[in-house]
């Protein structure tokens, strides 16, 4: 996971989306998509069922999974092919560790930002008045996160529902929400640099190098390690079971310790980003009424951390390799390690990728204030995308490389 700073943010960047300037910087994006993200073709499909929304007048929320950093490029490369700018809601980190010039340019592609941790309610309106009233549809990643995994959707928060269901109830033309899937896979074999992160992965914990195991059982092996060392961190000695089941158990003792520290009472059923950032909020509150020398702050910034690590382990299902032991998949799971365990900024890209982003057909959005009817919604869209995913991955055969054999029972 990429290191965010976490607290107040210093100021709000509003949309500047500017045709013209989408046209300019056409081919500075084209470059970043080919040589930061080494994607080189993108196929859309469904794009009638967006072009029917746009041509009845109605207000459009697109709300795609987040697998990755790409994800920006593949929906304007979309937009490009339905000659439809699109409306972004950012999440303010994005902005504050970006240039000035860079933000610019986001801003000109219809991105504006947004305290995920607060209640932006300044983000909030002008999503609403987006919907509401302008010509081209608001983007908004439901999952909240890039937790690289490209083939299943982590749940929805329920804040695109939100915001689409508030603008219907006082917009002038009906209001849908457009689910959305995309899914990359690798035409170059990125498994020579795979081994070469493993490797390097292995020597930093101190381990002997396993060339003579598959890189599927070096990956969980790595993962064993690494959830008893940081059990043994925090309980005092490592767990034996299921690892899938360990991570949850960890994550939840961390969050119960957190909850009860800070005073904060949990609604039965919240999912863990959810969890998380009711009590980010908390901390960062406390964060902004100390001093920046106070030592005080120092036990609350070690819960900002303990938050982060629940963000961590929370982007790894414990069967996602296993599961579906893709190449994609294994990149992926490397990807997070090389960013989670060997402190990379963002996780290197191994081989030339394509991507598929599909639209499904959308949904009309109730004119009503029923929280259930939100949460309802928002359920509805997690399983479309993901089928939607799933219906790629259909007819997506899977490539396994030599170094990584299908396992079962991990």
């Amino acid at each position: 996971m990429n290191r965010q700073p976490f607290e107040t943010p210093p100021q709000w960047w509003p949309p500047k989306l500017s045709p013209f300037m989408i046209r300019v910087w056409r081919s500075l994006r084209r470059y970043q998509q080919i040589r930061q993200h080494r994607l080189l073709d993108i196929d859309v499909r469904g794009a009638e069922h967006l072009q029917a929304a746009l041509a009845a007048g109605q207000g459009v929320v697109i709300t795609p999974n987040h697998s990755s950093h790409a994800d920006s490029y593949v929906l304007y490369h979309a937009a490009e092919v339905l000659a439809c700018p699109l409306y972004f809601m950012t999440a303010w980190q994005v902005f504050g560790m970006s240039s000035r010039l860079e933000s610019l340019v986001m801003q000109h592609h219809g991105c504006f930002s947004v305290d995920r941790e607060g209640t932006d309610m300044r983000a909030f309106k002008q999503a609403v008045e987006i919907v509401q009233q302008r010509p081209h549809p608001l983007v908004i990643f439901p999952e909240g996160e890039v937790y690289h995994l490209n083939e299943r959707i982590t749940p929805f928060r329920e804040g695109a529902a939100a915001i689409a269901m508030t603008a219907a109830r006082k917009a002038e033309r009906p209001i849908t929400v457009v689910p959305c899937a995309i899914h990359y896979k690798y035409q170059t074999d990125p498994t020579p640099e795979l081994l070469q992160v493993m490797r390097r992965l292995e020597e930093q914990i101190s381990w002997r190098v396993r060339t003579d195991l598959s890189l599927h059982d070096r990956i969980y092996r790595f993962a064993d390690g690494m959830i008893a060392l940081k059990e043994v961190e925090y309980l005092g000695r490592s767990r034996s079971g299921p690892l899938a089941e360990r991570v949850a158990d960890l994550s939840d003792i961390i969050l119960q310790r957190l909850a009860e520290r800070h005073g904060v009472e949990e609604p039965e059923g919240l999912i863990i980003p959810e969890r998380v950032k009711n009590l980010r909020r908390q901390v960062i509150s406390r964060l902004d009424e100390l001093d920046k020398t106070d030592s005080a702050r120092e036990p609350l910034v070690h819960d900002m951390d303990d938050l982060f690590l629940v963000v961590q382990m929370f982007s790894y299902p414990g069967n996602y390799v296993s599961e579906r032991p893709s190449i994609e998949r294994i990149a992926e799971t490397i990807d997070k390690f090389e960013e989670d365990f060997l402190n990379a900024p963002s996780a290197g890209i191994r081989g030339t990728r394509n991507a598929v982003v599909t639209f499904g057909d959308p949904l009309p959005v109730p004119v009503t204030r029923d929280r259930a009817t939100g949460a309802e919604l928002t359920r509805q869209l997690e399983v479309r995308v993901q089928r939607l995913m799933d219906e790629t991955l259909a007819a997506t055969p899977v490539e396994i490389s030599g170094q990584c054999p299908v396992a079962s029972g991990q």
